[in-house]
């Protein structure tokens, strides 16, 4: 039996929000996964899922608007793949709780990602830190298990600096984000705070930029992650942006790399190996402009069906060694896309063995 022969039944907790929808719209026509359960809040328990969501932005699907909303635990919800969108608030005790009844779960949410024994993962970046699990089901005493993604603004970075820390060793890393108001999800920033403003504080932001990038490239090695020895001071700001994180960097290097040789590699870039022809991978997964105002979110988020980083103005710097900027969808590459990108290589590399399927 081919992989895709057969489809992995999935749900989406916190399915009403605005990350809930984009994995509802990820999904749509999926060709390994299948969206069988939406869940929620206690309030959107029991409602069809077309009166419990004010949905956002392009077509609800008529299959799903049909489905009944779902309390989010693992007595009603019964797919063996949870995708959760839930807020960091409750995410914790919910999610271990699917992971104890054996569902694999998939989480956008921050409560479980600094975790020694639960993988951080940007599959084109780090997917070997998948094998985390086998750590965590035994520390654990669960048959389940929880993979998460990154922060949005985070992901951003660690896709543009992989591979420059691959070749030349990043030791230090000056970063100021400006964020999209749809990272606050909805209905998010009031238009009066942020129209023709910049709001320079984003709630937490900036400590998960600054923790999560040393797990994000670190080193895989006998069960434990190596900590990448970065030190990054970050600065967070929203923007009057409706999708795409821009994260503006001054990087300095063990081997100083020229601007040249820096852009060579990130060309050459190709990631995790077993990523590639994967249904949600794009390709390539950096895309490199040489234009001096690019990238640009209007222009750019969307490349790669919204999963692609796009990296430019790539220089040399006064403070450190390297300047550069790095975009991507902060919905689709860093919230939903990003966790479902992962359970595909979940799928890929056998860990979902077990799990039934349709």
């Amino acid at each position: 039996m081919t992989l895709t022969a057969t489809r992995w039944p999935v749900a989406v907790l916190g399915a009403t929000g605005a990350v809930g929808q984009a994995f509802i719209r990820l999904l749509d026509a999926h060709p390994w996964f299948d969206l069988v359960e939406v869940a929620a809040s206690e309030r959107s328990a029991g409602k069809s899922y077309r009166s419990a969501a004010k949905w956002l932005e392009g077509t609800l699907p008529e299959s799903v608007a049909a489905l009944t909303v779902k309390n989010c635990t693992p007595d009603e919800v019964t797919a063996p793949i949870i995708f959760s969108a839930l807020d960091s608030g409750v995410a914790g005790d919910v999610e271990a709780a699917f992971a104890r009844a054996g569902r694999m779960v998939l989480s956008n949410a921050k409560n479980y990602r600094m975790d020694a024994d639960v993988p951080l993962v940007i599959p084109e970046v780090n997917g070997d830190h998948l094998e985390l699990l086998t750590v965590q089901r035994a520390n654990r005493g669960w048959s389940g298990g929880i993979v998460t993604n990154a922060n949005c603004a985070t992901t951003v970075m660690a896709a543009a600096l992989a591979p420059l820390h691959q070749a030349f060793t990043v030791t230090k890393v000056f970063a100021t984000t400006m964020q999209a108001v749809s990272g606050a999800g909805y209905p998010g920033v009031a238009s009066l705070d942020i129209l023709g403003n910049v709001i320079p504080f984003i709630g937490d932001e900036e400590p998960k930029i600054e923790t999560e990038l040393v797990k994000l490239l670190g080193t895989y090695r006998q069960g434990a992650i190596t900590m990448a020895d970065i030190v990054t001071s970050a600065h967070a700001n929203r923007v009057p942006v409706e999708h795409g994180h821009t994260v503006c960097m001054s990087v300095a290097f063990a081997t100083k790399p020229t601007p040249e040789q820096a852009l060579e590699v990130l060309r050459g870039w190709t990631g995790y190996e077993a990523v590639r022809g994967l249904p949600s991978a794009p390709e390539p997964s950096l895309i490199i402009r040489d234009e001096p105002d690019r990238p640009q979110p209007r222009r750019d988020a969307g490349r790669g069906r919204g999963m692609a980083t796009t990296v430019g103005r790539v220089r040399a710097d006064h403070l450190f060694d390297l300047r550069l900027v790095a975009m991507s969808h902060n919905v689709v590459r860093g919230a939903a896309g990003g966790s479902i990108l992962n359970a595909e290589l979940l799928a890929k590399t056998g860990q979902l063995a077990g799990l039934a399927r349709q």
